[in-house]
């Protein structure tokens, strides 16, 4: 099953953080993914640091279409409010639906993926927090 893996743990990665060996493991298995959303993300930031070779490789890695379909993340806010989760930003809802739409795990430090996870059905990677 392909990964798609969250901003934040590509920047845990950058910075040499705890879940390192996670994230190689999940390269070297050749599963990970990323989407456009995520790249928005990450590549601005890695450019204002001069980090191009990052950047290469980050456009590099296979990466999955977005195809938003807005009254779904409308109806995913609303059964994730309706169960007490608020907070919720709707980047985070477009990277749940993408995971969804195409049958990825998602590997994430944020925790707002771990509490959406059982009321949209989410696959999170045994290695989430």
């Amino acid at each position: 099953m392909q990964t798609l893996v969250d901003s934040s743990v590509w920047i845990d990665y950058f910075r040499g953080g705890g879940n390192s060996g996670e994230l190689d493991h999940i390269i070297d298995e050749n599963v990970v993914v990323i989407n456009d959303l995520i790249l928005a993300e990450l590549v601005p930031f890695l450019k204002m640091k001069n980090q191009r070779k990052i950047v290469t490789l980050l456009n590099a890695v296979a990466r999955l279409p977005l195809k938003i379909d807005w009254e779904q993340i409308v109806d995913y806010q609303y059964r994730c409010l309706k169960k007490g989760i608020n907070g919720i930003g709707v980047p985070d809802l477009i990277i749940a639906q993408n995971a969804v739409q195409n049958s990825c795990e998602i590997f994430s430090l944020d925790s707002h993926f771990s509490q959406m996870e059982s009321v949209l059905s989410l696959t999170l990677t045994s290695t989430q927090l």
